[in-house]
């Protein structure tokens, strides 16, 4: 007979728009072992499985910490009631808590009273969009779900809310009768029940004890801080150069380019400061497309994207929103794992603003193996390739504008664009396999160059800091012989020195804070490292804080206008 042997959660604390999909083991009648489920359509030997979810809500209620929300509320800022900021923001679990979040906490009111004073009342502008209770708007884009007491899991039609029981002040709703389950705002300071039964496929009365789960209290979604567009000044927006030098505002266009964190990578052993719910597939998810979407770029450059997620997740998501969606997975020469969670370079782009024209796809390892079949002795090509290859990639798009940003001079001329996409995944001690694929990739973009005069970006995560190697290379067109970066070489790819140029004139586009005055660019440049013209850091954990992604442009036909930070 069908047996349910253990059920658990992968977090037991539950959270506002991520779904919950318990873990059930069964054993089957020929006493195998599974994880597959048995639904009533489809029963095995007699026998289905029931779910049910339940909130149990008390009669006294419960505030969570807006610092630590996995805690229960002990005080509350009336500051922020005063100044109507949203009332979950304005919990903390303690006084020290309040005390070592004040210097964060109080920019929420400082934000508070500027919006009233230059807007009148426009906190809902400032802080509506990152209000946890109002996440179900992007919530009901992932799982169709929405923060009311009608019941909705997986394919399971709505029907109405009902009281299961009443015991001890506590009263429990059934919210649920699927598998899956995603809490909503009602569900917030509330334990949920999980129970999962055998039932008879004849009688559908239920056979033996329910398996049960109590989760704790769920939470709401931590809520990042706005961010905005910072003027730079120039045109008023990003905008191409005309010929002869002029803006134009109908040529404009936005690009973002984010390393995700691929989930393979996100665990508790590289991330042991972070809460397994902070790290888990399903929070994270719905964060980012919600983040990403937040920012309506017309180009947008995902790195660490893994397969299986960028074509059941990214892609159709995205193409909800107006995106066309182009892929290069990672090749698997070093990769050892599940080939469907290898992850790679996904490039975005709207559709109504971009077409797509061509694709070039970068190997690297590809590039290893010609490099040393001509550059590296015979007795040396099987260290040289161990060295070389780690499967990194890079995806180079060219599209064309469907915006005009011509002059009467030129009439009907395409608007190509080409934006290159990458993520040098490299230890740090091999320093020149670093220098010598972002040397391979700027090549390759030269050799398109050559063949049309055509605007450039180039995105990714370089996993280098201004100032190296790297970087020169990529922001300067050329790396000092005497850099101490080159004295890692010991297949002697990097010699001599004097190839390591490039012709594209590249800019990186945080160094445009240097240019134009005005508070803003003030308050940025104290943000910025004024040796290398970067930002002090893109990239911030326990164990390093420091700028290792960028966005670099050809500054002759392109001009930013607004950066983000």
């Amino acid at each position: 007979m069908l047996s349910v042997l253990r059920v658990h959660l992968p977090s037991d604390i539950p959270i506002v728009g991520c779904e919950l999909t318990p873990y059930v083991l069964l054993r089957r009648p020929d006493k195998t072992v599974t994880t597959d489920d048995v639904p009533e359509s489809a029963p095995l030997d007699g026998h289905f499985l029931r779910y049910k979810w339940c909130r149990i809500q008390s009669d006294k209620k419960v505030a969570v910490c807006s610092v630590h929300p996995s805690e229960q509320a002990t005080l509350q800022c009336l500051g922020c009631v005063k100044a109507k900021i949203p009332v979950a923001k304005s919990y903390h679990c303690s006084p020290k808590c309040f005390s070592d979040a004040w210097q964060h906490h109080r920019v929420l009111h400082d934000r508070a009273a500027s919006a009233v004073n230059e807007n009148g009342n426009e906190e809902e502008e400032i802080f509506g969009r990152y209000n946890s209770s109002g996440s179900g708007v992007i919530n009901a884009s992932l799982t169709g779900s929405a923060s009311s007491t009608s019941l909705t899991n997986g394919s399971t039609p709505l029907y109405p809310a009902a009281v299961t029981q009443r015991s001890g002040g506590e009263t429990w709703f059934e919210v649920g009768r699927s598998k899956t389950y995603t809490p909503t705002a009602d569900d917030i300071g509330h334990v949920l029940k999980f129970e999962c039964v055998i039932v008879d496929a004849e009688t559908k009365q239920p056979v033996g004890h329910p398996n049960t789960i109590l989760t704790s209290r769920v939470i709401p979604a931590p809520s990042p801080s706005p961010r905005r567009l910072i003027p730079v000044s120039g045109a008023d927006m990003l905008g191409n150069l005309q010929s002869d030098g002029r803006v134009s505002s109908s040529g404009s266009f936005t690009v973002l380019s984010y390393n995700i964190l691929s989930d393979s990578y996100a665990s508790s052993e590289l991330y042991s400061y972070c809460p397994s719910w902070a790290l888990s597939w399903p929070y994270r998810r719905q964060n980012l497309l919600r983040e990403i979407v937040g920012y309506r770029a017309d180009i947008v450059c995902l790195q660490e994207v893994q397969n299986d997620h960028f074509e059941e997740f990214f892609a159709p998501e995205l193409d909800k929103h107006g995106y066309q969606a182009l892929y290069k997975r990672k090749t698997n020469e070093v990769y050892s794992g599940n080939i469907h969670t290898i992850d790679g370079c996904a490039t975005f782009f709207r559709r109504d603003r971009f077409s797509h024209v061509k694709k070039y796809e970068v190997e690297f390892n590809k590039a290893a193996q010609s490099l040393t079949e001509v550059a590296v002795q015979t007795t040396q090509k099987k260290d040289a390739l161990n060295r070389l290859v780690k499967d990194n990639v890079a995806l180079i798009v060219v599209l064309e504008a469907k915006f005009s940003n011509q002059g009467a001079d030129n009439p009907g001329k395409r608007q190509l664009l080409c934006v290159a996409n990458t993520h040098v995944n490299v230890p740090q001690e091999l320093k020149d396999v670093k220098i010598w694929q972002v040397h391979t990739l700027l090549k390759g973009l030269e050799k398109i160059a050559a063949s049309a005069d055509i605007p450039m970006l180039v995105c990714g995560d370089f996993n280098s800091v201004p100032g190296s190697a790297p970087h020169s290379l990529l922001a300067m067109g050329k790396v000092d012989p005497m850099h101490a970066d080159l004295l890692v070489d010991p297949l002697a790819i990097l010699r001599p020195h004097s190839k390591l140029t490039h012709q594209l004139p590249l800019v990186s586009a945080y160094s445009s804070f240097l240019r134009g005055v005005g508070l803003g660019l003030e308050q940025q440049r104290r943000r910025m490292d004024p040796t290398t013209n970067e930002p002090l850091f893109t990239n911030c954990t326990r164990d390093f804080i420091g700028t290792l992604d960028y966005i670099l442009y050809t500054g002759r036909f392109i001009l930013p206008e607004s950066i983000d930070c």
